[in-house]
């Protein structure tokens, strides 16, 4: 496991018991993002890197009981909280690294990513990992429940161009990894890119 990843894994897991006691009013936020993904009824979802699980629920609700539903994590504690939320009701929790998915090729329909970016030591190579296990066409979000402003707000830092979430730097990206932003809102109150796999 790279340095970067330890760094995660300590960061995360030393947090995860209070996670959604820190943030407890961002469950519309997640709902709605959710909602304006575009799943269907019976799709194959992932949220990669879903932390304590507050987006299996909606992504459940979205997909129906035929469709698939898997959280992954690279922190045991935040999978561990998960499992006391009840959240594994919801879909298959699985500890992994977003870089290597234990996932066939084209197995999934979308990836739902809420607060992942900022945490991927290779970002380009990480969504291109992503892209493989979604089916050309399938959809990407890339979520956080509230936008770069008010995060950068929140972390007491400047807000600089270069931001990997900026949609300048986000196109460029996300096309260097397999996707096409279709879909960019950066407000206050959420961040939400869409992006559909490249066939």
């Amino acid at each position: 496991m790279s340095e970067d990843h330890t760094h995660v894994q300590e960061f995360f897991g030393t947090r995860a018991a209070d996670w959604d006691r820190k943030f407890p009013s961002d469950g519309p936020a997640f709902a709605t993002a959710v909602a304006e993904f575009g799943l269907c009824r019976g799709d194959r979802v992932l949220d990669a890197g879903c932390g304590t699980g507050r987006a299996l629920a909606a992504l459940r609700a979205a997909v129906g009981p035929a469709g698939t539903v898997v959280g992954a994590d690279l922190t045991p504690q935040m999978l561990a909280a998960a499992r006391r939320a009840g959240r594994d009701a919801e879909g298959v929790l699985l500890l992994a690294d977003v870089s290597r998915l234990p996932l066939r090729d084209g197995a999934l329909d979308a990836v739902f990513a809420a607060g992942l970016i900022a945490h991927l030591p290779d970002p380009e190579a990480d969504l291109r990992e992503l892209a493989r296990v979604v089916r050309p066409g399938g959809r990407l979000a890339l979520f956080h429940p509230i936008g770069r402003a008010a995060l950068a707000a929140r972390q007491g830092r400047e807000l600089t161009p270069d931001d990997m979430r900026a949609e300048h730097n986000l196109r460029p990206l996300l096309a260097g990894s397999g996707w096409d932003l279709i879909s960019y809102a950066d407000e206050d109150a959420r961040f939400l890119a869409l992006a559909l796999r490249r066939a």
